[in-house]
């Protein structure tokens, strides 16, 4: 802002702007409670304006607070405190209350973008883009959109770099990978409307590169043991353990997203030629699989002895009324969190331990067999096999064939 407000004058215009975004009155009664606190923080250290040091410096003292709230995880005690302490500092910064909804369904778009919004999810959808990954990539977007439309901006031609440039400093207390993945989203998306004559500037190139070389994290794999004390720990005896047995198979023996199971249909099965081909969400490939035997049977026990009669053509679907397929966000994770519980399975703190770990299991179980890269690769359903490169790290027999021999090096020295 222009102008630097005192705290007295920024908390007031604080409060108003709350009371203009129609927060409730108990929400408002607990801001102004908090905000006065943090008034008589800053007279005490003699402050006349706030700064993130002062906010940080509050949480500390009154909250026990350490965290640098921009880098690290919130915790669950201090992120009320430290969410409107970042309304004030953003507020501050940008001049309006900037929004940190997850999710918004029914997503209403900002009348003066709703042109260029409109327009630009047409090309990823004629680009192909999959369902899932076009809500992700929107989702991001809105954000941005929002903010636009909080700062005043009528018109996309009026949108200058130090906006965008504002507007990255927000997203700051995402996890890296997540800034990548906004940063993409927006530059593509300006990039759009500049190729298209929506804005006169190509604004893309005002969006900040994100220093940092691509080290990806080393995949979250199972004890083949586990695996098998999971599977074994299912009851396959009711109809729900029949469903969750052959889904799990599926996942552990083959590979497949849990989004591809979810969309796989009954005809998607060849009895004949013992295959399940499938359309992939994500690649849009078309993937045969083998049904293994296990799978088979699994499969069998299941359409025979458990799935509820339903006219759904989807293979896998709700043991509820109504029975239809899981819902379009389902990643089934409940299913695995509910039998690596049965079975006791204790995961390591900050161990990923979905349907994708499995996968990665998958892989690096065949990477020990000496399976080459590019077949993992296919069986995965990998664009190429250089994202397969990181099941290296996990495959430790492997590393350790390749260990040198210090009393050899020093032999032939």
């Amino acid at each position: 802002m222009e102008t630097k407000l005192t705290i007295n004058e920024l908390v007031d215009k604080v409060l108003a702007e709350l009371e203009r975004l129609n927060y409730s009155h108990n929400s408002l009664c607990g801001f102004r409670c908090f905000y006065k606190r943090v008034i008589a923080f800053a007279k005490e250290k003699e402050e006349l304006y706030f700064s993130e040091e002062l906010g940080s410096a509050f949480l500390k003292e009154r909250y026990n607070c350490t965290v640098n709230y921009y880098t690290e995880a919130m915790p669950k005690s201090c992120k009320e405190p430290i969410r409107r302490i970042r309304i004030l500092g953003d507020y501050q910064l940008h001049g309006v209350i900037i929004r940190r909804i997850v999710k918004k369904p029914g997503y209403v778009k900002p009348p003066q973008f709703e042109k260029e919004l409109t327009a630009y999810e047409k090309e990823c959808e004629n680009n192909d883009y999959s369902k899932r990954g076009l809500r992700t990539r929107i989702q991001r977007l809105f954000f941005f959109v929002d903010y636009l439309d909080t700062r005043g901006v009528q018109n996309v031609n009026d949108i200058t770099s130090e906006m965008i440039s504002d507007y990255v400093k927000t997203i700051y207390v995402h996890h890296e990978k997540s800034i990548a993945s906004i940063l993409t989203t927006l530059r593509v998306f300006l990039r759009f409307l500049y190729f298209n004559q929506y804005t006169d500037e190509d604004l893309s190139l005002k969006v900040p590169q994100q220093s940092k070389y691509y080290y990806p994290p080393v995949p979250s794999v199972w004890n083949k043991e586990d695996v098998m004390h999971m599977l074994e720990s299912i009851d396959r005896g009711n109809p729900t353990g029949k469903r969750d047995y052959a889904i799990l198979l599926l996942v552990t023996r083959l590979g497949i997203r849990a989004g591809d199971i979810t969309s796989l249909k009954l005809s998607d099965l060849n009895w004949q030629s013992k295959t399940i081909e499938i359309r992939q969400n994500k690649t849009k490939n078309t993937v045969t699989y083998p049904i293994l035997n296990d799978i088979g049977w699994a499969l069998i026990e299941y359409l025979k002895n458990a799935r509820p009669i339903s006219e759904s053509p989807f293979l896998f679907i709700r043991m509820n009324a109504p029975y239809e397929a899981f819902g379009k966000d389902a990643n089934l994770h409940n299913i695995i969190t509910k039998y690596t519980r049965l079975a006791g399975i204790h995961v390591p703190k900050g161990k990923k331990h979905g349907l994708h770990s499995l996968r990665h299991t998958l892989a690096s179980s065949l990477l020990e067999q000496g399976t080459p890269l590019p077949v993992i690769s296919e069986i995965l359903g990998h664009f190429n096999s250089k994202f397969i490169g990181v099941y290296l790290h996990t495959g430790i027999e492997g590393l350790r064939s390749c260990a040198i021999d210090p009393e050899e090096v020093f032999e032939n020295a």
